[in-house]
C-alpha cells in the first residue's frame, strides 16, 4: 500500500554562504519514514512557490520542524529587538495560516521546537526571545559546542498534567528530554493546552483544545533517535497513526460488485 504523505517543513538555508537551499534535517525524514511509516517530502515553506491549500490537498500530515530562524515578532504584536535572533518570513507566511486551517480542518500537525512555538503563535499566543533572561529560569539552549549525540543528550525532565494527554500517550508523569531552544512561550495562545513543563516552569508540551485532529507539539526534539528513544517512539507513532486515519478518510470508496 502506499504511505501516506507527511509534509515536513524546511528552512531557508545557504549552502557556502552562497547557494540558497531549502533544507530539512535526515533526522526529521527517518522518524518520520521509519517510525511513523509514513513518506516524508520536505516542503520549501514559501509563498512563492505554493499555497496551504494546495498543501494540505498534496499532504496528509505536516511535521513543523525546529529551525535557527524563529517566528518574527510582528507575527505576535511584539517588536523585533537583536534579542529575537534571525527571521523566516516566508515560512511564517506558510506555517501560521497552515496550522490555523490544519486545526479547523482536523488534519494532523506535529510541531516540534519552533514548530510548537508556531502552533501557538498560530492560534494567538506570544514569545519570549530568550528564555534564559527570565529570573528563575533555566538556559535551554543547546551547547555550541560537541557531537551530535552531546548536543541532543537528554537533559531535563518534563512534568505531565496527570491523566492528560501526553501523561496518556507515554505511561508516565515525568519524562526526560532533549530541549534545546532559547525561546518560549511567554503567553499561551486561544485552545493552547499546556501540559508539560520544565523544572523551571517553562512550558514544553502542548496541543490545541477541542480540535478535531492531532495538534501535538513538544519544545523538545523527538526526532533525534526515535527509533529507540522512550518518548520519541510514541510521539511518531501516534503521529503516524493519525497520518493514516486522516489519508484512509478521505480516499475514494471504491465500490465492488457482489
Amino acid at each position: 500500500m502506499t504511505r501516506p504523505v507527511v509534509g515536513i517543513i524546511g528552512n531557508t538555508h545557504l549552502i557556502n554562504d552562497t547557494y540558497p537551499t531549502h533544507a530539512g534535517g535526515t533526522m526529521n525524514s527517518e522518524a518520520v519514514a521509519c517510525v511513523a511509516g509514513c513518506l516524508p517530502m520536505i516542503v520549501p515553506a514559501d509563498p512563492r512557490f505554493m499555497s496551504v491549500a494546495e498543501l494540505m490537498d498534496t499532504c496528509d500530515g505536516f511535521l513543523l520542524t525546529g529551525g535557527r530562524p524563529n517566528v518574527h515578532p510582528e507575527e505576535y504584536g511584539h517588536e523585533p529587538t537583536e534579542a529575537h535572533g534571525d527571521f523566516d518570513r516566508a515560512r511564517d507566511a506558510i506555517t501560521l495560516p497552515l496550522v490555523r486551517a490544519c486545526v479547523e480542518r482536523g488534519q494532523p500537525v506535529f510541531g516540534i521546537c519552533r514548530g510548537f512555538q508556531e502552533v501557538n503563535v498560530a492560534m494567538g499566543g506570544t514569545l519570549h526571545p530568550e528564555i534564559r533572561d527570565i529570573p528563575g529560569r533555566m538556559n535551554h539552549r543547546m551547547p555550541p559546542d560537541g557531537t551530535l549525540e552531546e548536543k541532543f543528550a537528554l537533559r531535563h525532565k518534563v512534568t505531565l498534567t496527570e491523566g492528560g494527554v501526553f501523561h496518556r500517550l507515554f505511561g508516565a508523569a515525568q519524562v526526560m528530554t532533549n530541549t534545546l531552544h532559547g525561546q518560549g512561550i511567554l503567553t499561551p495562545g486561544a485552545r493552547i493546552e499546556i501540559e508539560g513543563h520544565a523544572p523551571d516552569g517553562t512550558p514544553e508540551a502542548i496541543f490545541v483544545r477541542d480540535a478535531p485532529g492531532f495538534t501535538l507539539s513538544v519544545q523538545w526534539h523527538p526526532e533525534w533517535d526515535a527509533a529507540n528513544d522512550p518518548v520519541s517512539r510514541p510521539l511518531f507513532t501516534a503521529f503516524g497513526d493519525a497520518v493514516r486515519a486522516w489519508a484512509g478518510a478521505r480516499q475514494p470508496q471504491i465500490l465492488k460488485s457482489a
